[in-house]
């Protein structure tokens, strides 16, 4: 998954403790177990009493010392080898950064998860856990309040890192047919919080929310620590399918608008989506205009296989904004881009919202241009 900031991977790397001597329970192996998740689950599971071991596997060595390192790339079937003695793998080693070259995203997500799966088989691992998202879901205007975990996964591949998503998410489906005796989990956060870095919490890094016209937003959000306790009910066999996980609920647009202070700037559907299009198209933002479906409209999970297996967020909806609010403080982006406060104050505004404005403001421009001819 996407690392969180250096100071936030900083604070949380650090194991609490190390696995007591004589615990019982899994063998565990942590893919991606350097930064992000993966670096706060190794931590969690390192520091837990029903985990016997954890095996930390990633192309750098990372903060938590009760864990046994192996570095290597996942793409690398030698990784096997590396699996042999594991009861469980997660497999956390993805790359959703919005800068990464889209081709070489998937390249790398894909491969990585297809030799994760056919090496668990192949080292004898009983159960391979996997992170997506609820985005796999797709925000569509008629989509249910909540969605159940086996609601059709409808999302299409037009959003930044879904189309890898939903491979692994196929993956997943074939995995215990082409290798029986494994068991997949996948886990489907929402709004991933806590030093991320994404296309959708970037949309909180402008002076004004943009609303599209005509639109229906819900918002519902997942701190990682929440993930990571749900990731380790998964591990420890405590809830296993589909598991989707986020806050209880969700926050109206406006309720977003009221608890943050920022005030909306409302586009109409065409103009917004184009220009996203466009801009994308001609390489000014990261985001493409699939992005914004996923503020348009909502994609709110129910959760209720891990509350049916006595799992439950220890975070608000409420109370993870206002740390993203705090988080993204003081930084501005222009098309996608971060800039300094004099360099954002001079475009105008920041993210994407900027550039859709922009180019609201060409379109009016055309507009006016025409009827005085």
């Amino acid at each position: 998954m996407s690392s969180p900031d250096p100071q936030v991977r900083a604070a949380r790397n650090q194991s609490t403790s190390s696995a007591r001597p004589g615990a019982r329970g899994p063998v565990v192996a942590v893919t991606g177990a350097a930064s992000g998740v993966g670096a706060l689950l190794t931590a969690r599971l390192a520091a837990s009493d029903e985990v016997r071991q954890v095996v930390a596997i990633d192309e750098r060595r990372g903060g938590c010392e009760a864990a046994e390192w192996q570095i290597l790339d996942v793409r690398d079937p030698a990784i096997a080898e590396k699996l042999r003695g594991a009861d469980v793998v997660v497999h956390l080693a993805l790359d959703l950064d919005l800068e990464t070259d889209a081709a070489a995203r998937t390249a790398y997500n894909v491969r990585g998860t297809q030799t994760v799966l056919t090496a668990a088989a192949a080292a004898g691992v009983h159960r391979v856990v996997l992170c997506t998202s609820a985005m796999v879901y797709g925000a569509l205007p008629d989509n249910e309040l909540p969605l159940s975990e086996d609601a059709e996964l409808r999302a299409t591949a037009e959003a930044t890192g879904v189309g890898d998503l939903l491979e692994i998410e196929r993956l997943a489906r074939r995995a215990p047919r082409a290798h029986p005796g494994l068991n997949v989990t996948v886990v489907r956060p929402a709004v991933l919080v806590g030093g991320m870095d994404t296309a959708l919490t970037r949309y909180f890094e402008s002076p004004r929310l943009l609303v599209v016209a005509g639109s229906r937003p819900a918002w519902q959000f997942c701190h990682v620590d929440d993930l990571c306790s749900a990731l380790e009910y998964a591990v420890l066999e405590k809830a296993d399918g589909e598991l989707a996980v986020g806050c209880d609920g969700w926050l109206e647009q406006e309720e977003v608008e009221e608890l943050s202070g920022i005030r909306r700037m409302e586009l109409p559907s065409a103009v917004a989506l184009g220009a996203a299009a466009r801009l994308h198209r001609i390489g000014l933002t990261p985001s493409p205009a699939g992005d914004l479906a996923y503020t348009m409209y909502p994609w709110v999970v129910s959760g209720s296989r891990l509350h049916d297996a006595g799992w439950r967020p220890k975070h608000t909806n409420e109370e993870v904004l206002a740390e993203l609010l705090e988080e993204v403080s003081g930084r501005h982006t222009v098309a996608g881009r971060r800039l300094g406060r004099k360099d954002a104050t001079a475009a105008g505004a920041a993210g994407a919202t900027v550039a859709l404005l922009g180019a609201a403001a060409v379109v009016r421009r055309a507009r006016k241009a025409r009827r005085r001819i």
